[in-house]
Formats: structure tokens, sequence, C-alpha cells
């Protein structure tokens, strides 16, 4: 039975609807706090917790650490060369057995420079293992030595011309340098379209074969089996 106010009837149905939806937003809310602080707990922890994964898999937290730290340096590679080129980016993001990823704004960069971005990581992280090779050799350390082949393993693994990797994202640079026009300005108003300029693409495509190359003689040298 309804009630009745001065002003009209009072539903109860109505209450119970509105109570509904303020649990509801309230649901919501605390949904999004907990997937937002989530994120920035994992992002921020991201490296320990891939230290721990990794460490049950190689059965050693020492080079679980280090192995860890190498993908940490490929990663500062392309933070690096973005913002020496003044680009937002965003600190790594490690999610354990699939790697590291950082969020960079690429809109309207030039092939060269998104080329540059991509080939950092992979530079970096050769010099990074090859730092962990000479300290390795110098101290006859094997683990040390195993670790530099995986770290060079991984940096070659990640020039693989697949789209999403860092070779993927080298080769879509170049064949844009091949194909997209030159586009001169004047008082920031584009007014010609000129031929490409392919050395471009030529120069991507040569950082690209020569780091790679580079690369794939290191990881070669440091196997365990002997070298080259």
């Amino acid at each position: 039975m309804d009630e009745f106010r001065a002003g009209g009837p009072i539903h109860p149905r109505g209450g119970l609807k509105r109570s509904l939806e303020r649990l509801g937003a309230l649901a919501l809310a605390i949904g999004g706090a907990a997937l937002k602080f989530g994120f920035i707990f994992v992002k921020f922890f991201g490296f320990f917790f891939s230290v721990a994964a990794y460490s049950l898999w190689f059965h050693s937290w020492t080079f679980a650490f280090g192995f860890v730290g190498m993908i940490f340096v490929h990663e500062l590679g392309h933070i690096l060369e973005a913002r020496r080129q003044g680009l937002k980016v965003s600190a790594p993001t490690f999610i354990p057995f699939f790697g590291a990823f950082v969020t960079i704004e690429r809109a309207g960069l030039t092939p060269w420079r998104n080329a540059l971005i991509s080939l950092a990581g992979p530079f970096l992280g050769g010099v990074g293992a090859a730092v962990v090779w000479a300290v390795g050799s110098a101290r006859g350390s094997s683990m040390l030595l195993v670790l530099a082949n995986i770290a060079f393993l991984l940096n070659v693994f990640n020039l693989i011309p697949i789209g999403f990797l860092d070779g993927g994202q080298t080769l879509h640079a170049a064949r844009e340098a091949w194909r997209m026009p030159v586009i001169r300005f004047d008082g920031g108003v584009p007014m010609q379209a000129l031929a490409p300029d392919r050395s471009r693409a030529l120069a991507i495509m040569g950082l690209y074969a020569g780091l790679a190359g580079l690369l794939v003689i290191a990881m070669l040298a440091t196997h365990p089996a002997g070298g080259i």
C-alpha cells in the first residue's frame, strides 16, 4: 500500500531503485579505484614480481635479477632516446614471462625518429650484455657469461621483423621512409610534396642490419658450446 506525504505518494519501489543505483555506482567506483591502484602497484613492483617469477624458472634469484636487469636496460634504451627527442614516455611495466614495455607518444613522428626509438632498445641492451660479457670473462664467471648470451639472444629476438617487436617497428619505419613524400613547409603551412627521401630508408635498414649482425655475432661468441 502506498504511503502519502503532502506532495503526493512515495513509492517504495522508487527508493529501492535509487538504493540499487547508488550501490552500483559505489561498486563501480571501488572497482575503478582497485584497477587503477592495482595497475600502479604492478607498474612499480613488477620488476620484483618478475625477479621472483624468473627465480622459480632459473632456480637462482641472482640470475633472475640479472636477467630482469637486462630487460630493464633494453627498455631504458627506448626511454632515453624518446626523452632525447623530447617525447613523453612512461616507466617500464614488467610482466613476468612476457618481458616489459614502455608507452611512448609517437603521433606525428617521422619514420627516421620512429626507427631510432625502436633500435635504441636492442642497441643499449646489446651494450649492457657486452658489459656483462666483459665482466664475466674477466672474473671467469660462467653465470655471467650465460647471462650475457641470453641477453644477446633477447635483443636479437626483439629485432625479428614482426609487427609488435622492435624489428617490425623498424621495418615499418623503413617502408614509410621509402614511399612517404617529403613535405616542404612555409611558415608552418605545408606547401609542396617532394619525392620521398629514400636515403633515409636505406640508412634505417643499414642501422638495422648492422645492429642485428653485431648482436648475432656476440650471441654466437658467448654460446656455452664454445663460441662461433
